[in-house]
């Protein structure tokens, strides 16, 4: 049985639990297809599962099989085609966001050498961007765009602050935002300034020196990247009668955000491999941009997940599997 390498966890922990492992290489079933992973982008859901969730109440926590390899956004090369598969021939460039949400036994598991994944989660890889660059983009992009087009249905004119807005969704909702031509003002720390500026953001607030809710007023939209229990104080920043979309779980005061006729919209993101080539068309045409904040060699997941904690990141973190001069 041919066999790859794929970092793997066989318990809960902190970063040092993830070792890479030979393991059996998949094959791909019905519907699906194997890709060879040239980039694995990592997101909050994998260290969330790394820590056994342990950030959420216990009742809350799904269970998943150990051991365990995390990752959901993946880009690479088509080696193998399931059955029923017409979309998508051996050699294809493809990125996308894998098996999410879904059972945890039967995810991504993008940090190896091969993965499956259902062909219709997939896109083509814009040619213009490299496998890294293509695999900091789909969870995060696609939580963007799931936000501003399915949920908020942004419009034209509206004025949309951005809590969070140098991370990995917050930089694709701000440029999205700004694509449907809203006025869009991002806070994050003072470092990040240039980077979302060059993104197109009107207005910036270096919530390290400025309490957002003393300097903005009457924001149509709250696309809030980061919650919190502290997530209220954005009542006084959004106007009554607007929009206010958690991104991660806050304390909002609802009943007093209902008083003011504040609603709520967001959604869990998924897997939609037609959102993706959207996303792909946007990138190839350089209306919308990827940042990348650090790049680890999949041997190395551990100390990136040890990255992410530390936070503060502009824009994603990728592994990289198939070093440059391969790609």
């Amino acid at each position: 049985m041919p066999t790859m390498k794929a970092v793997r966890m066989h318990r809960t922990g902190d970063p040092e639990v993830l070792a890479l492992e030979e393991v059996p290489r998949p094959e791909p079933g019905p519907g699906d297809v194997l890709v060879r992973v040239h980039a694995a982008g990592m997101n909050p859901p994998d260290w969330y599962a790394r820590i056994g969730f342990s950030n959420i109440p216990e009742e809350m926590r799904p269970a998943f099989p150990l051991p365990y390899t995390p990752g959901s956004d993946i880009s690479g090369v088509v080696v193998a085609v399931g059955e029923g598969v017409g979309e998508w021939r051996e050699g294809d460039e493809v990125f996308g966001l894998v098996r999410f949400p879904g059972a945890l036994g039967n995810g991504g598991r993008g940090y190896a050498e091969y993965t499956t994944s259902p062909a219709s989660h997939l896109a083509r890889k814009p040619a213009s961007l490299s496998h890294v660059e293509a695999a900091a983009v789909p969870m995060a992009g696609l939580t963007a765009y799931q936000f501003v087009f399915d949920h908020i249905k942004l419009g034209e004119g509206r004025r949309v602050l951005v809590n969070g807005a140098a991370g990995g969704v917050g930089h694709f909702a701000a440029q999205l935002a700004k694509l449907q031509g809203a006025y869009v003002i991002g806070v994050a720390s003072g470092r990040h300034e240039t980077f979302l500026r060059e993104l197109g953001v009107d207005e910036f607030v270096d919530y390290t020196t400025t309490r957002v809710e003393d300097a903005v007023r009457d924001v149509d939209v709250l696309i809030d990247s980061v919650g919190g229990p502290d997530a209220h104080r954005f009542l006084r920043v959004v106007r009554p009668g607007g929009v206010i979309s958690p991104v991660f779980h806050g304390e909002y005061h609802r009943d007093h955000a209902a008083e003011l006729g504040i609603t709520f919209r967001g959604g869990q993101v998924h897997s939609d491999g037609k959102q993706m080539a959207e996303l792909g068309r946007l990138l190839e045409e350089g209306r919308l941009r990827v940042g990348i904040d650090a790049v680890f060699p999949l041997a190395e997941a551990a100390k990136a997940h040890e990255r992410a904690e530390r936070g503060h990141i502009q824009g994603k973190l990728v592994l990289q599997v198939v070093p440059d001069k391969a790609d």
